[in-house]
């Protein structure tokens, strides 16, 4: 567009000054010294144009010339830069091709090749991370000790440092060495979504629930993390918080800065329960279960609600018999109708609440509590069918089959001692007896009839199965054992 508009400017020029020149026939004289040189103005003017031109020529040929070394050393540099960029596409595309081996080769050639800082410092991180993926963590490391080398006190790629090594170290699991690198970043006033992301890594993997508290509702307030993502973090951190505080008495101070929404997470009304009812608050105990149980029934809470003091068992009972009117079928809320029945003695509506729950859903729990209460009734034979139907329910049983086992052996006629591993009888001097000669045996003073080595014995005659394969065999290696060793 802008080669048009020069271009028709020009010929609108030269056509003004074509009419203009037409016009005027005017004259041009030039006097030097006795020289004196009269021309037309028409010809005065094509002169200077052209002499214009020539100039410009002769300027622009002689700046190209004296140009030619900057435009060499500038086509090198391009040259160089291409050939850079080449190669590290190259090694990025085949990091993320999973090809790391190469990867890692191409990246190290870069590394070795390239003068400009930012390109090496590109290529040792992209080279670690290589590393990294094929376990080589000696060599990981000397690369990102290079690339801290190579970014020197530039600001923005010791950042990338920093961020690139806290990343390879937490995916390894070395939470302290990553946050050693991301600390100084955070004191510098570094508060980049991915920074405080690998922060909150860096205090789960530390168990710093306090750190992990707070960054996770600084993420969640900036929209850097999924709102189930962000609950789930911060329901584990601020129960985390109330136990470890309740010994001391601070857990007050974290429950009063929990927001509402905040403490009806399952976990943490849990714990926040645990700590009002460790100090003998009762009722502000049952409050906070209840708020939690209203917003989600979930069987955390309702088997907790069950666990009640004898003096909130009544309310209890109340306050669960009005969910019951909203929620008439969940198994879990008449599981815990039944629980607090039993706890309050009342064993009608305890068995009709906990059958209600069982025919909903079949559980140990809910049958282990059956036959407590039936114990409790004098009715042994249902106790003991609740019993084992909650192991059953419980535990993975074998299946027997009925008849895939043998008839018990005849062991009235066993006239000793049998020995499983070498199935031959010992008399009491220990020794492998000799069944082949044949001599009565004596009688022990306790009763039972004992075998000396010349005793005889048909082994037909004491099992009352089908004689053992092999048996004779042994019987025979056993005897010559003993006459070898008497020998």
């Amino acid at each position: 567009m802008r080669t048009w508009f020069w271009t028709l400017l020009l010929f609108t020029v030269a056509v003004v000054l074509a009419v203009l020149l037409r016009e005027n026939s005017g004259n041009v004289l030039i006097l030097v010294n006795t020289w004196r040189v009269q021309v037309s103005l028409a010809f005065a003017v094509l002169v200077l144009v052209c002499s214009f031109i020539s100039l410009y020529i002769l300027i622009r040929l002689l700046a190209w010339f004296t140009g030619i070394p900057e435009r060499i050393r500038s086509w090198n540099l391009r040259r160089v830069v291409r050939r850079d960029h080449e190669l590290l596409e190259q090694g990025w595309t085949e990091l993320l091709e999973g090809r790391y081996s190469h990867a890692e080769k191409d990246l190290t050639k870069l590394l070795d090749r390239s003068q400009d800082s930012n390109r090496q410092v590109l290529a040792a991180l992209s080279a670690a991370r290589a590393a990294h993926a094929l376990g080589e963590y000696a060599r990981r490391d000397q690369l990102l000790s290079t690339a801290s080398e190579k970014a020197g006190p530039d600001g923005p790629l010791k950042e990338a440092v920093a961020t690139a090594a806290a990343d390879l170290y937490l995916d390894q699991g070395l939470a302290q060495q990553a946050l050693d690198q991301l600390l100084p970043l955070q004191q510098a006033g570094a508060r980049h979504v991915h920074t405080l992301r690998l922060l909150l890594r860096a205090y789960r993997q530390l168990n710093r629930h306090d750190q992990v508290f707070v960054l996770a509702r600084t993420l969640k307030r900036r929209g850097a993390l999924h709102e189930n993502e962000s609950r789930q973090i911060i329901e584990v951190a601020a129960a985390a918080r109330l136990r470890e505080t309740l010994d001391t008495g601070e857990w007050v101070q974290v429950w009063k800065d929990l927001k509402s929404e905040e403490r009806i997470l399952p976990e943490v009304a849990l714990a926040g329960a645990a700590a009002h009812e460790a100090v003998g608050k009762f009722d502000d105990s049952s409050r906070v279960l209840e708020q939690a149980i209203a917003a989600r029934l979930d069987p955390r809470l309702l088997a907790a609600y069950s666990r009640a003091d004898a003096s909130q068992i009544t309310h209890r009972l109340q306050k669960s018999e009005s969910w019951l009117h909203r929620h008439p079928n969940n198994p879990d809320l008449l599981t815990t109708l039944g629980n607090l029945c039993l706890a309050g003695q009342i064993w009608g509506q305890a068995e009709h609440y906990l059958l209600r729950s069982v025919a909903q859903r079949t559980d140990a729990r809910v049958h282990a509590l059956l036959g407590s209460l039936y114990d409790k009734l004098g009715r042994p034979e249902e106790a003991a069918a609740q019993w084992r139907l909650a192991t059953a329910v419980g535990t993975a049983l074998p299946v027997l089959a009925q008849d895939a086992y043998l008839p018990p052996a005849e062991m009235e006629s066993d006239p000793g001692v049998f020995h499983a591993e070498g199935l031959a009888y010992f008399s009491e001097t220990d020794f492998p007896v000799d069944w082949n000669t044949d001599t009565t045996a004596p009688i022990s003073p306790t009763g039972v009839e004992q075998y000396r080595p010349d005793a005889s014995h048909e082994l037909d005659e004491y099992f009352d199965s089908a004689p053992i394969p092999g048996i004779g065999e042994l019987a025979n290696q056993s005897a010559e054992g003993v006459k070898s060793a008497s020998k």
